[in-house]
């Protein structure tokens, strides 16, 4: 049995691409899943909302008034839009910090029109436009309410990582000793995890009745209550992230990350289902991500599966606007644990 998605050009295969997937429950046992489910992973920008929880949790929300949209900010992968440009730039200052203070370096926004602007004006992209800027500013917050230097936040030995490290841990289930990192693309450390412990996380996010300490859950509801409630802030326009969340009206959270990993919360259900192409191909990953939950039967039959249709085994086209191929799974849910050699 394949676990894979292909990239038929007519009807002939040209590529494949192989899908490791986990589905896990709150308590941590492992329910369906695809390839190496203990496969380790950095999840990059899919811990976002985990990295989110200690803006809440040390009161620095609550202090600078950030709303509801600003929290969905702090959990983003952002196109670089006017929406999240603006709100990031008041988070900061709500703080007593500008956009020097931010640590993510910078980079063109995905989101063409405001790329556009920027060249007609002549002017280059400044780190508001990193996608990774909400969750800076969060974190630059956060240090500042703790009345910590703000400057190094995002090493790993300042207090603001060390304190994400602890949630990280806790969520996974996994000693914080044990847990390795790289460094991720906008500086902050990048957690590496077997796959199955990261659904885990979104399983315990999606279900936080589970989690004893009222603060920690707290927290935890009102992250995930703000990436449902402003998708629009966690992606941006034509966004997996966004379409998901709003095709699913609360049910979901979902998430991406960088090399092709998504994760998603099942918050009726209290699934965690966590997804790593092998060779980190993201046009594949949201087929993939969309044929799980079909699977699943997670809005098979209630409609919402039909509202990410551009999602579903979506065509191949060439320069002049032709179909000249498409992408499809090929693969079927295992139930149970398998054998871990």
């Amino acid at each position: 049995m394949e676990d894979v998605v292909r990239v038929y050009r007519g009807e002939w295969p040209e590529s494949t691409h192989r899908i490791h997937a986990a589905v896990v429950e709150p308590s941590g046992k492992l329910l369906w899943h695809l390839g190496d489910a203990f496969r380790p992973t950095f999840a990059r920008s899919a811990l976002k909302p985990v990295q989110a929880l200690p803006v809440v949790i040390s009161g620095a929300a609550k202090r600078f008034a950030f709303e509801a949209a600003d929290l969905a900010l702090c959990c983003a992968s952002h196109s670089g839009e006017e929406i999240h440009r603006d709100r990031v730039i008041t988070m900061l200052k709500r703080a007593g910090l500008s956009e020097e203070n931010l640590e993510c370096g910078t980079h063109p926004p995905r989101d063409r029109d405001s790329y556009h602007a920027l060249i007609r004006r002549g002017e280059d992209p400044t780190p508001v436009y990193n996608n990774c800027s909400g969750k800076h500013a969060g974190m630059a917050a956060t240090a500042v309410h703790m009345e910590e230097d703000p400057v190094g936040y995002s090493d790993a030995d300042h207090p603001v990582q060390r304190r994400i490290l602890e949630e990280v841990s806790f969520l996974s289930g996994i000693s914080a000793k044990k847990i390795v990192y790289g460094l991720d693309g906008c500086g902050v450390p990048a957690y590496r995890l077997p796959l199955d412990r990261l659904a885990a996380i979104y399983a315990r996010l999606a279900s936080p009745s589970h989690v004893e300490d009222p603060f920690r859950r707290r927290a935890m509801e009102q992250v995930t209550d703000a990436m449902v409630q402003h998708p629009e802030m966690v992606g941006g326009r034509n966004r997996y992230c966004t379409d998901l969340m709003k095709a699913f009206n609360g049910r979901l959270v979902g998430k991406l990350g960088a090399e092709s990993v998504y994760c998603v919360g099942d918050r009726k259900e209290g699934l965690g289902i966590a997804v790593k192409v092998e060779d980190g191909a993201e046009r594949v990953l949201y087929e993939a991500v969309t044929e799980i939950l079909r699977q699943l039967g997670i809005g098979r039959d209630t409609g919402e599966l039909d509202l990410l249709a551009a999602y579903t085994r979506p065509e191949v086209k060439n320069a002049k606007g032709q179909t000249v191929g498409r992408i499809e799974s090929v693969f079927t849910l295992r139930a149970g644990e398998p054998v871990r050699w």
